[in-house]
């Protein structure tokens, strides 16, 4: 069978996304034909100004609308503790547990080797940079996901921060912890529950 352009155009644009494959990829492009046009055009539209009105804040690179983002410049924060994260998807996750009130710095992605995806290609100098120009930081939570790329980035991170705190009298008083009980080997933080959240926050350890 052979598909109109416009629709194979649609099609192969889904499959770019991750997550989707070209039998998923079908059915949206299906689907999305046989809605009304207005609905088409709000949902070009939002796609459109996706890039347009969204900004990385300039402190934790989390997304949002202005920079600094609406947690960074929320004074009742404690601003001492940062919740390092993989993604903006695991600030909402942690968020909606409803316990955590410092402050996040997001990665956005982790060390893989394999995929050529070094120290340098995600915001870890930055969060170096930043807990070394703050010595009020108290805090450093490793909230990378249990896989082994989320591991090696976490230790990776604390021996970055221990070589600073250690050149650094003003930052030996640093704590290093990493999320604990609640969450699985081989889990992802978005999709945990709340309660799994809020386990895994009390049960955080100590580097």
């Amino acid at each position: 069978m052979k598909l109109p352009k416009a629709l194979s155009r649609v099609i192969e644009e889904f499959e770019k996304l991750p997550g989707v494959g070209p039998k998923s990829a079908q059915r949206l492009g299906f689907y999305l034909l046989h809605v009304p046009q207005s609905q088409l055009d709000s949902f070009g539209e939002a796609l459109s100004e996706l890039k347009k009105n969204t900004v990385l804040c300039s402190t934790c690179h989390n997304v949002g609308e202005e920079d600094p983002c609406w947690i960074c410049s929320d004074e009742s924060r404690d601003q001492e503790m940062i919740c390092v994260v993989e993604d903006a998807l695991d600030v909402l996750a942690v968020e909606r547990s409803g316990t955590y009130k410092g402050v996040y710095h997001v990665l956005h992605g982790v060390i893989d080797p394999m995929s050529n995806i070094g120290p340098d290609d995600i915001y870890v100098p930055q969060l170096v940079k930043r807990v070394g120009n703050n010595p009020k930081i108290r805090e450093i939570i490793l909230a990378t996901n249990p896989t082994m790329e989320g591991e090696a980035t976490a230790m990776y991170i604390v021996q970055k921060l221990k070589t600073q705190s250690t050149n650094s009298p003003t930052d030996s008083q640093l704590i290093l912890t990493r999320i604990g009980r609640g969450l699985p080997i081989g889990a992802d933080l978005e999709y945990a529950d709340e309660t799994t959240i809020h386990r895994a926050m009390e049960g955080r350890r100590e580097f």
